[in-house]
């Protein structure tokens, strides 16, 4: 997986329970990837990320991720401050099973957690306390860990500027701070589409989303090579081409819908000769076959819908 690659100060193996200063700071942007077993026996099992690590009086947890294994099972979140556990946020899906591998991937975004289990999205946790002031990261309880590590996923943390060299955009609408991309956006790609070419799109999915497009299209004729077009109020993924001004037939088969509301998404599309390549967060997503293969006139793309788009790449 694209996340969990080229990890840094990876810790293989630790005792459980494992009590560890963090090596630097938890910006926007960093990531945190543990790979671990759940036993058998296992009841639950906690990744706390702590104010320090003092017991009496007990630090600061401004994070507790705690996956618990009775009855259907589910997974708990809160942060402890002065010894007071706030209000616990319930999510009753549950990625974990007891005897399997798993792989958590924690990124910090600007004003939340993001955590993902085996590839797939699972919950968003809003700040309590600034990341800043977590050191420490405590895992306790029934699990195996066999590394943890961190990662920089630089285009988060803001400080660099939107590479549009690629891109010529009629619009004065690269702005710093916050969305850099009013909606709908549209830019003319420089030089066109053509086999072997990557887009990048990185954005943040609206709160309360009914869905949104990313399409590649030819400015000269209007025809659509390649629509994209998750839909978050029924979770569909629907690809299409828009030919001679009609729309072809729907494809929709997915593996699993791979967008939740006001989650962090990097989209990547890769053109092959063949068809088009899609991930999400480094997840296999799609491929859908060349319809429009006349790539000289793919020379647009349009993005529109609930969505806040805040990097676009191509090379």
């Amino acid at each position: 997986m694209m996340f969990s690659n080229n990890l840094q100060n990876v810790v293989h193996n630790p005792v459980i329970p494992y009590v560890g200063t963090l090596p630097e700071e938890l910006r926007p942007g960093k990531l945190i990837v543990i790979h671990g077993r759940v036993p058998n026996d296992a009841d639950r099992f906690q990744v706390d990320f702590q104010c320090g690590s003092s017991v009496k009086p007990r630090a600061d947890v401004a994070f507790h991720f705690n996956p618990r294994f009775k009855r259907s099972g589910h997974v708990v979140c809160n942060t402890l401050t002065k010894e007071k556990w706030g209000s616990e946020e319930i999510t009753y899906e549950m990625p974990f099973e007891k005897g399997k591998p798993f792989e958590i991937i924690i990124m910090v975004l600007k004003d939340k957690f993001q955590v993902s289990v085996n590839g797939k999205h699972l919950l968003l946790y809003k700040y309590r306390i600034d990341p800043e002031k977590i050191d420490t990261l405590g895992i306790y309880g029934k699990v195996q860990i066999e590394s943890l590590g961190f990662r920089n996923n630089f285009s988060l943390q803001g400080t660099q500027e939107t590479s549009l060299g690629m891109l010529k955009t009629n619009s004065g609408n690269v702005k710093t701070g916050g969305p850099r991309f009013k909606l709908p956006y549209v830019a003319r790609l420089n030089p066109v589409l053509s086999p072997g070419r990557t887009i990048v799109v990185k954005g943040e999915v609206k709160k309360n989303p009914k869905g949104f497009s990313i399409d590649l299209t030819a400015a000269s004729t209007k025809d659509i090579a390649l629509h994209l077009n998750p839909r978050l109020n029924a979770k569909i993924f629907v690809r299409n081409s828009f030919l001679h001004e009609s729309w072809g037939e729907e494809e929709r088969s997915i593996a699993h819908f791979p967008f939740s509301p006001g989650m962090y998404f990097e989209m990547i599309i890769y053109c092959s000769p063949d068809e088009y390549k899609v991930a999400v967060n480094g997840i296999h997503a799609l491929v859908y076959k060349h319809r429009f293969k006349d790539f000289g006139k793919i020379d647009t793309l349009k993005i529109n819908g609930d969505v806040d788009v805040l990097d676009i790449r191509i090379w």
